[in-house]
């Protein structure tokens, strides 16, 4: 069955699929761009500012930002022990 078939057959199932696809690739980017700042946070020291006067009237959109750099946060936890159990990764000072 090609690819036109399976379209004509059913196209809202491809649809959805290709949506599907894209809510992945996009959640997938999310969570790098939160690891990467958990990077430099580890590395640097440096984080977004989330001063409290900022968000006064947005206590849900710094909820949300914290649920965000915390995401980051455990992934890098998580990617570090298991590259440190593995042996393909060794650890250089």
């Amino acid at each position: 069955m090609c690819l036109t078939s399976i379209i004509a057959v059913r196209p809202d199932t491809y649809i959805l699929k290709k949506q599907l696809g894209r809510l992945t690739h996009y959640a997938f980017d999310a969570v790098l761009l939160s690891c990467f700042l958990a990077g430099v946070k580890r590395s640097t020291g440096l984080t977004p500012s989330l001063k409290q006067d900022a968000f006064n009237e947005r206590s849900e959109l710094k909820r949300w930002v914290d649920n965000y750099l915390w995401v980051g946060e455990v992934v890098m936890d998580q990617s570090v022990a298991l590259m440190s159990s593995s042996g393909y990764f060794e650890r250089k000072r």
